[in-house]
C-alpha cells in the first residue's frame, strides 16, 4: 500500500502538513438531518464525550514507530494529532459497538468510504473483503464455544486497514483483540513490516478461535449419537438447534477461503514481504481445514436426524403394534366372556319363564314338564357352544 499523503495543517503551528480529502468523501454522504457541524469539532466529538461512553466503545488505541509503540492516546482526536506528528507513524484503533459520532469521526480523518462506514455501522454483515483505493475493508465472523450451555456465540468484526492505520470495529464479545495486539508488540519484527502484518494477526486470531469450536461441536456430535441410540426424546431439538449454529459457522468460514486467497494475490501483487505471505497461507490452510470439518459436521447431523426419525418411527411402530396386539387380545377375551354369557342366559331364560307365578300354565302340571325343560335348556347351551367353537370364540 502506498503511504497516505500530508493533509493541510490546521491554522495553528503543527508539523508538517497533510493533503486532504475530507470534503470528498462528504460529498458522498446523505445529506444529515441537522446542520453538520465544522470538521474540527467533529474531531473534537470523541474526546468531549462522558468518560463512561468513551471507554464503552474506544477500548484502545495506540500509535506505533518500528514496530514499537511509542504513545497511548486517550481520545481519538489525540491519535489524530499525534498521527500527524509522526508521518513514520502507524496508529491501531480498537472500537467496540462504536457510536456513529465515532465512525464518522474516523471516516473524516481518513477518508474511509461511505459504503463501508455503513456497513461498520449497521453490522450484521457477511464475511467479505472490499478495496476502496488504498483502503482494505474486511469483515470477520469470529465465534467461541460457550461450555455452559453448548453452543456457539459468533461475533462480527470490522476491520479498515490503509497506508499508516488499523481500525478495528467489534460487533460481539469475540474476538479478544487484546491478546493480538500483545502478541504483536511482542514481536516487533512483526508489527514493523506494518498494517497488512496486523491484519495478518487479526485473521489469525479469528481462525484459531474457530479450533476449541471445532472441539466442542464434535463433542455436542458424539453425545447426540449416543442420546439418538439411547432414544432421547430431546435429542431432536438438540440436533435442530447444533445445525442451525453449523449453517451460521458454514457463513462465517466458507468465504473466508476466497478471501484469504485473494487477499494473497494481492500480498504478491504488492510485493509483500515474503514471510508475511508464508504466514497468511498458514492461515489460509487453516480455515480450509476448518470449513471443511464444519462441512463435515452439517453433514454428519442431517443423516444423524435422518436415522433419529427413523428410530422414532421404529419406535412408534412399535408402541402401535403393542397396542393393536393388546386391543387383539381384549378383543379375544370379550369374545369369550360374551360366548359364555350368551350360553348362560338360555337356560336363564327358560328357568324365568317356568318361574312365573301363573295360575294357568299348562306346562307347570306336565309329568314330562321337568325333564322337557331341562333337555331345552341344555340344546340351547349345545348348540351355543357349538356356534362359538367353530366362530373360534371359544
Amino acid at each position: 500500500m502506498a503511504d497516505r499523503r500530508a493533509r493541510p495543517a490546521p491554522k495553528s503551528a503543527g508539523p508538517a502538513p497533510r493533503s486532504g480529502r475530507k470534503s470528498g468523501w462528504r460529498r458522498a454522504l446523505p445529506p444529515p438531518s441537522t446542520p453538520p457541524s465544522p470538521p474540527a469539532d467533529r474531531t473534537r466529538e470523541p474526546a468531549e464525550r462522558a468518560p463512561a461512553e468513551r471507554a464503552a466503545s474506544v477500548v484502545e488505541a495506540a500509535l506505533y514507530q518500528d514496530g514499537v509503540r511509542v504513545s497511548s492516546p486517550a481520545t481519538l482526536a489525540d491519535t489524530y494529532r499525534e498521527l500527524r506528528e509522526a508521518p513514520a507513524g502507524m496508529a491501531w484503533i480498537g472500537l467496540a459497538r462504536p457510536t456513529e459520532g465515532e465512525l464518522l469521526s474516523l471516516a473524516a480523518e481518513f477518508d474511509l468510504h461511505p459504503l463501508a462506514v455503513e456497513d461498520a455501522m449497521e453490522a450484521h454483515q457477511r464475511p467479505k473483503l472490499e478495496r476502496y483505493g488504498d483502503t482494505l475493508f474486511v469483515v470477520l465472523r469470529a465465534a467461541r464455544y460457550l461450555d455452559a450451555p453448548e453452543e456457539v456465540d459468533f461475533g462480527e468484526l470490522h476491520v479498515f486497514v490503509g497506508p499508516d492505520f488499523v481500525i478495528t470495529v467489534r460487533h460481539g464479545a469475540a474476538p479478544d483483540l487484546s491478546a493480538v495486539r500483545r502478541r504483536m508488540e511482542e514481536t516487533p519484527e512483526l508489527l514493523r513490516l506494518g498494517p497488512e502484518a496486523v491484519l495478518y494477526a487479526i485473521l489469525d486470531a479469528v481462525v484459531d478461535g474457530y479450533a476449541p469450536v471445532v472441539a466442542g461441536v464434535q463433542n455436542d456430535v458424539d453425545e447426540i449419537e449416543t442420546e439418538v441410540f439411547r432414544g432421547d426424546p430431546a435429542v431432536s431439538r438438540r440436533i435442530y438447534e447444533l445445525s442451525r449454529e453449523m449453517v451460521e459457522f458454514q457463513r462465517a468460514t466458507r468465504p473466508l477461503v476466497g478471501m484469504l486467497h485473494g487477499l494473497m494475490a494481492g500480498f504478491i501483487k504488492y510485493r509483500t514481504d515474503d514471510e508475511l505471505q508464508r504466514y497468511l497461507r498458514d492461515v489460509a490452510d487453516h480455515v480450509t481445514h476448518t470449513s471443511e470439518r464444519v462441512d463435515g459436521f452439517r453433514q454428519a447431523l442431517t443423516e444423524i436426524l435422518t436415522v433419529n426419525a427413523t428410530l422414532v418411527t421404529q419406535q412408534q411402530n412399535a408402541e402401535m403394534r403393542a397396542l393393536a396386539e393388546a386391543g387383539f387380545e381384549q378383543n379375544e377375551e370379550i369374545k369369550k366372556i360374551s360366548s359364555w354369557a350368551a350360553i348362560l342366559f338360555a337356560p336363564t331364560l327358560v328357568g324365568t319363564v317356568y318361574g312365573m307365578n301363573f295360575e294357568h300354565m299348562p306346562e307347570l302340571h306336565w309329568v314330562l314338564g321337568y325333564p322337557l325343560s331341562i333337555a331345552l335348556m341344555a340344546a340351547v347351551c349345545t348348540s351355543l357352544y357349538v356356534i362359538f367353537k367353530r366362530r373360534d370364540w371359544l
